[in-house]
């Protein structure tokens, strides 16, 4: 009768263990090293030209993108008429930032999930400007062959872009 109860307790931790495990592993889902479709209207390199009244502004931010499959490359041209950073940075109130994500589209928003990078794509650790996370997010407003139009939900100024380039989606392994 011991030698039952033992082998009972024992097939019991190893069932329960077995199944504990297969739940674990079996709930992972590895993300592809290769990038998906994306959305087809957003395929290619926009940019924007000015924002109303800016030359009234203080500070403002043009914005060029790059959508590339699922794949999103931002260039942020600020300008400040304030000094609010270090000296050393404000580089006579102009500079450029650059940053690189993945974005999902849903619904009519476009979800941005990125890092602030140095110009040569490498992320952006420390230095001037910002740094770590890029996480816009969009409301696309209306969009055309050649134009499109984002509402960012954290600045309630559109982003008015005009295409400039087309890219085809040639899905390859990521940042490449």
């Amino acid at each position: 009768m011991m030698s039952y109860l033992t082998k009972s307790k024992n097939i019991k931790a190893y069932l329960f263990v077995t199944i504990g495990m297969l739940l674990l592993f079996g709930s992972c889902k590895f993300n592809s090293e290769m990038q998906s479709e994306g959305a087809s209207y957003l395929q290619g390199e926009w940019k924007q030209d000015s924002i109303p009244h800016q030359d009234q502004m203080l500070q403002y931010t043009l914005t060029e993108f790059r959508f590339t499959c699922d794949s999103i490359y931002a260039r942020m041209y600020v300008h400040s008429k304030t000094k609010q950073i270090a000296d050393s940075c404000y580089n006579n109130g102009s500079w450029v930032e650059y940053a690189k994500g993945l974005y999902v589209v849903r619904g009519d928003s476009v979800i941005v999930d990125g890092i602030y990078v140095k110009e040569n794509g490498k992320q952006k650790l420390s230095g001037c400007y910002r740094q770590g996370q890029y996480l816009p997010r969009f409301k696309v407003a209306s969009h055309s062959k050649d134009s499109l139009v984002l509402e960012n939900k954290y600045d309630q100024r559109p982003i008015i872009l005009r295409k400039t380039k087309d890219v085809i989606c040639v899905p390859q392994k990521r940042w490449q």
